[in-house]
Formats: C-alpha cells, sequence, structure tokens
C-alpha cells in the first residue's frame, strides 16, 4: 500500500491510491465512452485551473446544480484540489430552493445547467452571486469552453484535515434546510473504512447508476472506487435494461431499496446474470427484509445493508464476511461508537428502543453558520443526536426503527410506524406500507396506514388488514384507516415521504 500523502487534502489521498499505469480506465459511460486516470487527472487541473482564474480560492465555496456526467466528477475533483468546498444541489431543486441555498452558502461561483443559465444568472445576480458558469450532460457549457485553453498540470492546494472539502444541505424534513459541514479528514476516514470493510481489491468494476449529488452516489461509491483505483461503468440514471446490460461487466453494485425491487421484478435478473457480483449493497432507504429474503433467493447473493447520514457519510453496516441479517443496518464502523437513548439523554441497554447517537472520526464540523442547531443536535460529550429511532439487539446489530419525527403519539403512547409497518408488509399481497399519524380530536394523533398492493390483489382489504394488525398488536397501534395507492411517493434517494403523505391526508378526522 502506498504511504499516505504529507497533504490531507482528500485529492492527495486519491492520488497516492490512483494506478502507476494512469491509461488504465476510471470510467466508462452507459454509451461507451471511456475516461482513464490520466484524463481524470487533466481534466480536473484544467478545470481547478479555470476556477482559480475566476478568482476561486481556499475556503470558497464552488455550489453545482448540474445533470449527472463524468465532467460533474472531474469538476468536484477540481474543487477539492483548488481547496475550495465543494456544494452540490439536488437536480430536483426549483427556484425558491436555490435561492436561499444561495443566500446561505454565498457561493463565489454557482455552475449551473446550460438550459438554465438565463433564470439561475438572474438570481444569482440577485444573490450577489460573482460568477455563474455552465455545464451540460455531454460536456457542454462555458466551465468547459473556459477550461479547454488551460494547461493539464495543477499543483493541488495542501489541505490540513479540519479544514472543509463539501457542504450538503440536508432534506430540510424538519424545518429550512441546513448545510452539513464536512471536513477532508471526515471523507478520508470514511472512505478508508469503507475501502477495507467492504473488501475492495485489484480489479473491480463499480456499477454507477446512482446521483452524485447526495452523500451515497458521491462520497461512498466514487470515493471507495477512487480509492482503490479502479473503475466505475457510469451511467446517468437507474434503467433496469442498461443494468441488466452491464452487470456482466461489474463485480460491485451499489444501490437503493428501489434498484433491487425492480431488478427482481424482471426474469431476465437471474442467479447466472449475478453469478460473478463480489457485493450488493443497499443504503439511503430501509430495505424491506422480504426484499432481502426473495434477492437472496433469486441470485444467492445476500444484499448488504448499511446506514448513513448526511452528517456523518457510513456510520453502521453488516459484515462483508459475516451473517448480513434483514432487517438490521449491522454493526458500527470501526472508529464509531454508537448508543441508544431515551429523550433526557438517560443510555439504554440492548433491545430497548430509543434515539441513535454516536461520535467517531467521520462526524461532520456542525451546521453552516448555525452554531446553535449544531450545538442543539450535540451532547456535551460529543456524541450526534441522529433523530432516528432504533435498537441494538442482543448481537450487536442495529436496527432502525424509524425517524423521531414520525413518531406517533395515540393517546399518550408512543407508536413507533416501522412495527406496524413490519406486520403489513408481511401480508401476502402488500408489496409495502407506510403508517403515519394524524391529527385526532380524541386521540391527538390516530395511527394510519397507506398501501401499495401487488397488481391484481384487491382482495387486500383495509377490513383485512386491520385485523391483522389488530391479531398481532396492541389495540393503539391498529391503524384507524388504511388507503391504498399504486406507488408509495419517494423521492429521489428512494425514500418514502411520510410528509407528503400526512399532509394530503391531514383533515382524515377532523370534526365535521
Amino acid at each position: 500500500m502506498a504511504p499516505l500523502p504529507a497533504s490531507e487534502n482528500l485529492y492527495h489521498l486519491f492520488e497516492s491510491r490512483f494506478p502507476a499505469d494512469r491509461s488504465r480506465p476510471f470510467l466508462e459511460t452507459d454509451e461507451g465512452q471511456v475516461w482513464s486516470y490520466t484524463d481524470l487527472e487533466a481534466v480536473s487541473a484544467r478545470y481547478a485551473r479555470a476556477l482559480a482564474g475566476l478568482g476561486v480560492r481556499k475556503g470558497d465555496r464552488v455550489a453545482v446544480q448540474v445533470e449527472k456526467s463524468p465532467e460533474n466528477l472531474f469538476l468536484y475533483l477540481a474543487v477539492l484540489r483548488a481547496g475550495a468546498i465543494y456544494l452540490p444541489l439536488n437536480t430536483a431543486y426549483q427556484r425558491g430552493e436555490i435561492g436561499y441555498f444561495l443566500e446561505d452558502a454565498e457561493p463565489t461561483l454557482f455552475v449551473c445547467r446550460p438550459e438554465n443559465a438565463a433564470e439561475m444568472r438572474e438570481l444569482a445576480t440577485r444573490c450577489r452571486v460573482p460568477h455563474l458558469l455552465t455545464l451540460g450532460m455531454r460536456g457542454t457549457g462555458t466551465l468547459p469552453e473556459l477550461a479547454a485553453g488551460q494547461p493539464d498540470g495543477f499543483e493541488t492546494v495542501p489541505m490540513q484535515r479540519e479544514e472543509l472539502a463539501a457542504i450538503l444541505y440536508t432534506s430540510g424534513t424538519t424545518g429550512r434546510s441546513k448545510g452539513a459541514m464536512t471536513s477532508h479528514g471526515n471523507l478520508a476516514s470514511n472512505a478508508l473504512i469503507l475501502h477495507d470493510l467492504w473488501g475492495f481489491r485489484p480489479g473491480d468494476v463499480l456499477l454507477h447508476a446512482l446521483p452524485i449529488f447526495h452523500v451515497h452516489g458521491l462520497f461512498v461509491a466514487t470515493n471507495t472506487t477512487l480509492l482503490n483505483g479502479s473503475s466505475m461503468l457510469f451511467c446517468p440514471k437507474f434503467d433496469v435494461d442498461t443494468v441488466i446490460r452491464l452487470l456482466p461487466r461489474a463485480t460491485v453494485m451499489m444501490g437503493v431499496p428501489t434498484f433491487y425491487t425492480r431488478l427482481l421484478a424482471d426474469p431476465r435478473f437471474t442467479r447466472d446474470l449475478a453469478a460473478h457480483m463480489r457485493l450488493f449493497i443497499s443504503g439511503s432507504a430501509p430495505l424491506l427484509a422480504d426484499t432481502h429474503k426473495d434477492f437472496a433467493a433469486r441470485t444467492g447473493h445476500a444484499i448488504l445493508e448499511r446506514y448513513g447520514m448526511t452528517e456523518a457519510g457510513m456510520i453502521t453496516s453488516n459484515p462483508y464476511a459475516g451473517e448480513r441479517i434483514p432487517g438490521t443496518v449491522g454493526f458500527p464502523l470501526p472508529g464509531v461508537e454508537l448508543r441508544v437513548a431515551d429523550e433526557q439523554g438517560r443510555i439504554l441497554g440492548p433491545e430497548e428502543i430509543g434515539v441513535i447517537e454516536f461520535r467517531g472520526p467521520n462526524l461532520f464540523k456542525g451546521y453552516w453558520r448555525k452554531p446553535e442547531k449544531t450545538a442543539e443536535d450535540m451532547r456535551p460529550d460529543g456524541f450526534f443526536i441522529t433523530g432516528d429511532v432504533g435498537k441494538v439487539d442482543a448481537r450487536g446489530y442495529v436496527h432502525i426503527v424509524g425517524r423521531a419525527k414520525d413518531l406517533v403519539i395515540c393517546g399518550g403512547y408512543n407508536v413507533y410506524p416501522k412495527e406496524i409497518e413490519t406486520v403489513i408488509d408481511a401480508i401476502d399481497g402488500v408489496v409495502e406500507s407506510a403508517v403515519i399519524g394524524l391529527p385526532h380530536p380524541d386521540f391527538g394523533e390516530a395511527v394510519a396506514a397507506v398501501v401499495q398492493r401487488k397488481p391484481g390483489r384487491p382482495d387486500v382489504s383495509e377490513d383485512g388488514i386491520i385485523a391483522q394488525v389488530k391479531g398481532e398488536l396492541a389495540n393503539f397501534k391498529v391503524p384507524k384507516r388504511v388507503w391504498f395507492v399504486d406507488e408509495l411517493p419517494r423521492n429521489q434517494m428512494g425514500k418514502v415521504q411520510k410528509a407528503l403523505l400526512r399532509e394530503q391526508h391531514r383533515d382524515t378526522f377532523k370534526p365535521a
């Protein structure tokens, strides 16, 4: 293994692991275009020079809202090389949201899609952003044009591990989005641990179909590949036909649960097709135990589920060599301390349900310009309060029960939606359920469920589901209403949008 570089710039760490033969492929698009490690170094250098020419300096923010492309990755690396702070924005964000991010982060440069240039230029001017450039899916735009005449070399700016590499804004489900400040050291420690824990080896090829404005696709999938000095098959989005075509050339795939349910729904996805694969990883949303079992039965592979968040990257993982238990997210990563506590901060024992807290080298540096919010979410001993409700079982496996904000308080009793969802999801004919709490004049909140049925199963009824839950759980946990949908609403990372469901049904129990 190559020695760690003197500078703690994350790019220097990647560079120390690049293959000796830089002509080896780093990335191949779904259309067959290949980029080598030589290309990676040259293009990221040209982009870094272009940024420096605009006046982007160490510690400046570079906001980016563009489509997934090789050039987008090279821009990420260029920002690291320039010592600036990368600020990726979800491609679904609209004008009002983007305006908030630009005003809050005060970037020196905003890179947007060419087709949005006119609208975004007006917005950038209003938010006093000095520079705006564009970058298209196929390497078009004013950024590549500006970089085209630059030399292929750039002296990467030395950084300390505590200095910021990125700011990622949280989804804002509990209020205005907060910018999670992530350092070079945070990202390096997480990538190094995952690279080792998941057994990356020479010759591995990652099938990459995730977005890259998010921790999963950018800091987990991409960073581990760069540390491995290996290659990836790079898809603009998840498409079943494309994944099935490319899978025989891959050894590792990272995805969200929806990827795996859609593969299982396709008869072309067979044991033979997956026989050469080394590892399937799932995260960003809960993986149903039934999906885990069905996948293992079809392919012989046990999906490795892990747990992470914007503020930390990965926190836990099922073992690579060991039992991967459906419905759990495995053990805390090496160097990560994890505990479960009640609302008063009292530490709970095995099998007791409470809020998950942790600390470790991957824990972020706080929320951008929100010290009071940072302090609110931290314990005096340095443990971060995740807001995720869970437990640690007797064997040490971590279970996620739900989000604290999803807790339903019915008649003074705490109800954890995951417990009810597990019962409903096990009913024959049910694909998946989402349990929510709705305002109720007598109980404060009433339990309700939104259910996706399997096609052709109208026999799965509201009365039947209520009866099944009543037979297994206490009466205060039984849904008072059940609705059926063709598909549960999800965000781009596959998480069910419970806030939307609550809003849709919020007046259900309102007095007439």
